[in-house]
């Protein structure tokens, strides 16, 4: 999995750092501890059902994303997390590992990460993270920059 992202990284012309994890699967906070940053730039990519259809949100690890924001923003009426199954299906990774590129879906970047110079996400696993710009990121991905996020308690 980590090899088709990174090939997705190449033909998007994007510069990414690569940092493999120790562990099956890394928490944010484990991420964070290994490529020294806080959890406020390691960028997760969760995919959710909008009106039927899978989109990816890429929000803070210290964030939750509010799902009324998130509705407003892709103007849907009903929006929900999408199953580890529903994810594997409209990506093809698993949820642990979804990157914000080479799944064709359509993006939500949240405005906080914008930030940060650089965020780390999944590269296609639970346990691989890549370093990349946040603007370009938007750019490569074609997200729509929204604040979609509130503080975790």
């Amino acid at each position: 999995m980590r090899a088709k992202v990174l090939d997705n990284a190449r033909e998007l012309g994007l510069d990414v750092k690569v940092q493999r994890l120790p562990g099956a699967t890394a928490s944010p906070a484990d991420a964070a501890k290994a490529v020294g940053c806080g959890q406020s730039r390691i960028a997760l990519c969760a995919v959710y059902v909008a009106d039927g259809d899978p989109v990816v949100c890429i929000a803070a690890a210290d964030c939750v994303v509010d799902l009324d924001l998130l509705a407003d923003t892709l103007d849907v009426a009903e929006i929900r997390t999408a199953t580890a199954s529903e994810t594997r299906t409209a990506t093809g990774f698993p949820a642990s590992g979804v990157p914000p590129f080479g799944h064709g879906l359509p993006v939500v970047f949240d405005r906080a990460l914008m930030q940060h110079a650089t965020v780390w996400t999944a590269a296609g696993d639970g346990y691989t993270v890549v370093e990349i710009e946040s603007q370009q990121l938007v750019g490569c991905t074609g997200a729509t920059v929204a604040p979609v996020t509130a503080p975790a308690a």
